[in-house]
């Protein structure tokens, strides 16, 4: 199975490609680590944003699209351009879209902890939240 942790941040989608066959994780290289949605009023822009990430989907050949939930309101709620972002991801009808709730990603990392210091992954650091998504998808 192959997912794309996605990690929403202001107007971009922060993505980390994984597999897991057979218990074992792999991080295939991507073209892309990160797109963005340069302008959220334009429909052309947001049909655009949403081609490329079914395209990628597509020649990754990725099952799932994993994102962390983020409030809808209080101190840490995300943004509104960042749900048209999410938006964008869950009507792509090729892929499935999981959202995980912080609590599931804890108890997913509790019982089966990453095996290996981030660092050593090779990417880049601020794909490390879309990386201990994905991964806690997989790993439950």
């Amino acid at each position: 199975m192959r997912v794309c942790g996605v990690e929403i941040k202001s107007n971009e989608a922060i993505l980390c490609l994984m597999a897991s066959n057979q218990g074992l994780f792999e991080l295939p290289d991507c073209r892309s680590n990160r797109l963005q949605l340069v302008n959220d009023q334009d429909p052309e822009q947001i049909r655009k944003f949403q081609f490329a990430l079914a395209k990628l989907a597509e020649d990754y050949r990725i099952s799932h699209f994993v994102i962390r939930e983020r409030p809808q309101k209080g101190k840490f709620a995300g943004s509104a351009i960042g749900f048209k972002i999410e938006a964008a991801l869950q009507l792509i009808p090729s892929v499935e879209t999981v959202i995980l709730s912080s609590g599931a990603i804890k108890e997913s990392l509790s019982r089966h902890p990453v095996p290996i210091d981030f660092k050593e992954t090779g990417l880049k650091g601020f794909q490390e939240p879309a990386f201990i998504s994905a991964y806690a998808f997989l790993a439950k």
